[in-house]
């Protein structure tokens, strides 16, 4: 059976998850298989996991982050991302931001706002756990941000971001990016070449 849909796990927070997004519609439009967004906190991922960044895993290892910077570079060539930014602010929380993506669904907005959110975090380069810079970052989209910040603090909404988390670590997943394809889970941004060929084998 081909799968009809592939489930990405994802944060705001994570560079990798923004440089996915970018590179994510090629591979629909080339596999005709649709990208499920699925909003996690990573956080939230890595207690569940016993995981942790790697900026803290291999601090003691500068080679290593030396490394993953390095590739960082080369996949922004290969893709031709030229407006990714590394944020000046990061790590940053996004403990709001993913609630506002759950709120988003519910709105109605959710692609404009995960577009709109992604862009100020790693493009732009702003400061996206200020809540007065997340409702800027949002009016400036388009969006109506006095609903969706309302929005994102109601305990329905709470709920749903926990039980998307919890799921993803049900699946396998310990990080973002993560993808889930017919019940098998690549992690990284690296991992989407194996996705879309997994896509076109089971095509």
């Amino acid at each position: 059976m081909s799968p009809n849909e592939v489930v990405f796990y994802f944060d705001f927070g994570s560079p990798n998850a923004y440089l996915a997004h970018r590179v994510i519609p090629a591979i629909e439009r080339r596999t005709g298989v649709r990208f499920v967004y699925q909003p996690v906190l990573l956080g939230g991922l890595f207690k569940l996991t016993g995981n942790q960044a790697p900026m803290v895993a291999f601090a003691g290892v500068p080679a290593k982050l030396a490394y993953e910077a390095r590739e960082t570079e080369r996949f922004v060539r290969r893709h031709g991302l030229g407006a990714y930014r590394f944020n000046p602010h990061f790590p940053i929380n996004t403990l709001r931001l993913m609630r506002g993506a759950v709120a988003a669904q519910r709105e109605g907005v959710f692609e404009p706002y995960v577009e709109a959110v992604f862009r100020a975090m790693w493009e732009q380069g702003l400061k996206m756990d200020d809540p007065a810079v997340w409702a800027q970052a949002l009016e400036a989209a388009g969006l109506d941000a006095a609903a969706l910040v309302a929005r994102a603090e109601d305990p329905e909404v709470k709920q749903a971001l926990l039980a998307n988390t919890e799921a993803a670590a049900q699946a396998g997943a310990f990080g973002s990016p993560s993808f889930l394809v017919d019940g098998e889970l690549y992690f990284g941004k690296e991992r989407l070449r194996d996705v879309e060929e997994a896509l076109t084998a089971a095509a």
